[in-house]
């Protein structure tokens, strides 16, 4: 009887182990196959969302640069110039515009990266700034003209505005998307 047992022993130890073997690299191999799927899921949700998104990046990029190409000053000052206006009143026209076209962009900050999203709005505030500057120097019977004139003369002794700068910087991170 034992000899029946020990040639039992000896038949299922070694297919057991073979077995256990055989479940221990299928689970391997099994394992495998996952961690290959989730990887490429995650690579394809990866370009799916570049692909979704892309558009709306450029354009944020696109229309950032609008927003600071219409808020630099020279550009904010022919666009707006009424020479029969009062200084005091132009200031607050130019002003206005500033803080308009800020709000209509607002929502770009949702696709530009946030460094250059604190650029735009620093150089928003630093345009605001140059204008008010003027117009603290101006006298009550100012008018537009003195304005627009103060403005030109503060931006050329600035050199280069920080709205040209932040210009610079969105192309550069826009070339980088590619």
């Amino acid at each position: 009887m034992e000899t029946i047992i020990f040639q039992i022993a000896l038949i299922v130890v070694p297919a057991g182990a073979v077995m256990l073997t055989a479940i221990y690299f299928l689970r391997q191999q099994s394992d495998a196959k996952v961690r290959n799927a989730k990887i490429e899921l995650t690579q394809t949700l990866k370009k799916q969302r570049q692909e979704f998104f892309l558009p709306s990046r450029m354009e944020a990029y696109q229309r950032s640069v609008l927003f600071l190409e219409r808020i630099h000053p020279n550009s904010l000052v022919m666009r707006h110039h009424n020479p029969g206006l009062p200084a005091m009143a132009f200031q607050v026209k130019l002003l206005e515009t500033i803080r308009e076209e800020y709000e209509h962009n607002i929502a770009q900050q949702l696709f530009v990266s946030p460094a250059a999203w604190e650029m735009v709005k620093k150089s928003k505030e630093e345009t605001l700034k140059i204008i008010q500057l003027a117009g603290k120097q101006m006298d009550a019977t100012s008018m537009a003209m003195d304005l627009s004139a103060k403005i030109f003369e503060i931006v050329g002794e600035v050199g280069q505005l920080p709205s040209e700068i932040t210009v610079e910087i969105l192309k550069k991170e826009l070339q980088e998307l590619f």
